[in-house]
């Protein structure tokens, strides 16, 4: 007759070969090689951080109006061999806003526990 398990209930879940390499990664990371004490700590210990950060698209959105706005003023520099003070006050406050937008998202995940 089989000894009394401590733990009489099985769970099963199937994963990709890609998956299982990166799970036995990280169980090499931690000097495990008990993939089922791993699977159980993780699930009930580990958690799963879900990120809601609108300022990560408005800092996209900012990128990209810079870069082509840099662009822009590059062609003109170029054409003219000028440049003009209110254009490189629009790229300094471009930059001003992202930086502040940066920030915002770095104390964000700085607050994450």
């Amino acid at each position: 007759m089989p000894a009394k398990r401590s733990r009489p209930i099985r769970l099963d879940f199937w994963v990709t070969e890609q998956e299982k390499e990166l799970i036995q990664e990280k169980m090499a990371q931690l000097g495990t090689d008990n993939m089922s004490a791993y699977l159980r700590k993780i699930a009930i210990d580990g958690y799963v951080v879900q990120l809601d950060l609108p300022e990560l698209s408005e800092l996209l959105s900012l990128l990209r109006r810079s870069s082509n706005n840099l662009n822009q003023l590059t062609r003109r520099v170029h054409e003219t061999n000028r440049i003009y003070d209110a254009d490189l006050e629009s790229l300094r406050q471009e930059y001003d806003k992202m930086l502040g937008t940066a920030k915002v998202i770095l104390a964000k995940l700085a607050a994450i526990p």
